[in-house]
């Protein structure tokens, strides 16, 4: 019987308009490179290459927005290679949650502190973030 042997792309959905934040977040931010997007697309969708692999995270605008801010506990969890490389990051998100506008993260496990997630032993080193938007995004060490 076939099965799924991996997994090619994430879909984040993020208010109609924020594409511009998105970039700033999951670019900038993040550092994660852009891909390119289908031409008929372009205006309500952006891709971002997660490493040197075929994965990618797709950020496109909510077709049927919810009427509040919905604080789903729905995630994917990116890797990184290292505890040198967690702490960067996490630092830098929240430096930038810190500074403020428009793009910054709502919520972000501070440097240091006790993570935002179950705690036990069999959890990896790791932090959470909730984008501008509310999409909740984990973070840990785990070997490539």
């Amino acid at each position: 019987m076939a099965a799924p042997t991996g997994l090619q792309h994430v879909n984040l959905s993020v208010p109609a308009g924020t594409l511009p934040l998105a970039q700033e977040f999951y670019g900038t931010v993040l550092g994660l490179a852009n891909d390119t997007v289908p031409h008929l697309q372009k205006d309500v969708l952006l891709w971002f290459r997660l490493g040197s692999g075929p994965q990618q995270i797709h950020v496109s605008i909510e077709r049927n927005p919810l009427p509040a801010l919905h604080m789903s506990s729905r995630h994917p969890c990116f890797a990184l290679p290292n505890g040198e490389a967690l702490v960067e990051l996490q630092q830098r998100v929240y430096e930038h949650r810190a500074a403020g506008g428009e793009a910054a993260a709502l919520e972000c496990d501070r440097p240091g502190a006790a993570n935002s997630g179950s705690k036990g032993v069999e959890y990896p080193d790791r932090f959470f973030v909730r984008d501008y938007a509310g999409n909740r995004l984990e973070f840990a060490v785990h070997p490539m």
